[in-house]
């Protein structure tokens, strides 16, 4: 059934996937924080600390993930990750002790990074099923899915914070089941591990830019609520705030999916990371009710679009069957950010207020883009480096996105498979 689906709808159901993975299972707790925090006498880093073992969690599952998928296929791997996240989160629920906590946020994030990196291969094929980078930006665009639904009913339950764990729990297991038959995507062996290497040499400058990202962009989310609580909002406040983010997270792919076809990977990048670092940067400069539904709506329309435009630049940086292992490397470097991001900011606004935490963001994020402008003035625009099934049969690819040699021109053989062969073993 799932062959007959276009490739942009099957990312549509496979965007589920982040929904559970990253709506659910990492930012739904920046809501249930300040609850927390109050229920169980918790201090800022204390509360930071969950965030932190969600982040060492995915740090782990970004380590293992290439040899499980290597083993069992993206598919499989996708599956039973969701399936692990729904169990996760719904064992939250069940103890208030600190330490256990710890351990189910650990393993909400393992099983987070293997939906993040498999989903990511499969998005990635679709891509270029579709002839276009839309499947990605749609599927990491579910995100915002797990945000609204979060945002729309955990702030109604008060200080019921164990049922709001059991309720995304349950949430998470629905989102397993609707996106099951799109991570087949058609089969385990497009997509499947493969024996690829990593191929980071021309990501390096990337690769610090997505670390002071990942350790920037996740303080704000996972401190939001709390920073809205200490300044006495409303409900309501904190239900429109989080709606904003969300929404603007499923508007994000219309947004940029001009920039990320027309611009080089590296300038998008910078221009996301700018607007990501402003919309904290606004919130602290003017925290008015208004002023911050604004800096969530650009936090929101930019947050998720790294790391897809990170996926496309290893897209078109790489050989498909080295797609795994260096969105693994990629989301290691990733999951290391965010991993000491919560905590770092919950030290510094222990000791100062909630608003250090924005700072924090609107600094690393605009560090982060310095480099990734730098980045993009010295590099040439991307090219696609494509597999070696479609550069075989040249029906298949635009002559515009086949990479020659730089060496002078040969007469063309009568068949266009050979062609493109020949030119490729040169």
């Amino acid at each position: 059934m799932t062959e007959s689906l276009g490739p942009t709808w099957q990312a549509a159901r496979l965007a589920f996937g982040t929904a559970s993975a990253l709506g659910f299972a990492r930012f739904a707790y920046g809501l249930l924080l300040p609850v927390m925090r109050d229920d169980l006498g918790w201090s800022l880093s204390a509360a930071g600390m969950l965030g932190t073992a969600n982040g060492f969690g995915y740090l782990f599952g970004a380590v293992v993930t290439t040899a499980i998928t290597r083993r069992f296929g993206a598919a499989t791997t996708f599956r039973a990750a969701m399936a692990l996240t729904a169990v996760a989160l719904a064992s939250s629920a069940a103890c208030a002790d600190h330490l256990f906590l710890l351990a189910t946020r650990a393993v909400a994030g393992a099983a987070g990074a293997a939906v993040f990196i498999s989903g990511g291969v499969i998005a990635s094929h679709l891509a270029i099923q579709a002839g276009s980078g839309l499947p990605i930006t749609v599927y990491f665009a579910g995100t915002g899915l797990g945000i609204i639904a979060s945002g729309a009913t955990l702030p109604i339950l008060g200080d019921h914070w164990r049922a709001a764990w059991l309720g995304l729990g349950v949430a998470a297991g629905f989102a397993a089941v609707a996106s099951w038959r799109a991570a087949g995507c058609g089969g385990e062996s497009p997509v499947s591990g493969g024996a690829g290497r990593t191929r980071l040499r021309p990501l390096r400058a990337t690769m610090f830019a997505y670390l002071l990202f990942a350790a920037g962009y996740i303080t704000y989310i996972t401190f939001l609520s709390a920073y809205l609580a200490d300044r006495d909002a409303s409900i309501a406040q904190v239900v429109t705030v989080w709606l904003t983010v969300g929404f603007a997270v499923v508007a994000a792919p219309l947004l940029w999916r001009w920039p990320i076809a027309h611009w080089s990977g590296a300038g998008t990048l910078a221009v996301v990371l700018s607007v990501l670092g402003g919309s904290a940067a606004l919130a602290l400069v003017a925290p008015t009710p208004p002023v911050i539904v604004v800096s969530a709506a650009m936090y929101g329309a930019t947050f998720m679009t790294v790391p897809a435009v990170v996926t496309a630049l290893v897209k078109n940086t790489t050989a498909q069957s080295d797609w795994t292992p260096t969105l693994a490397a990629c989301t290691t470097v990733f999951a290391a950010g965010q991993t000491a991001g919560p905590w770092l900011a919950g030290l510094v606004a222990d000791r100062t207020d909630t608003a250090a935490t924005l700072a924090w963001t609107a600094i690393l994020c605009a560090a982060a883009a310095l480099i990734a402008a730098t980045n993009a003035r010295i590099t040439h625009p991307d090219k696609e480096i494509l597999d070696d099934d479609l550069r075989s049969d040249s029906r298949n690819v635009p002559r515009r996105l086949v990479l020659r040699p730089a060496r002078r021109a040969v007469a063309p053989t009568p068949s266009s498979g050979t062609a493109v062969d020949a030119d490729r073993n040169r």
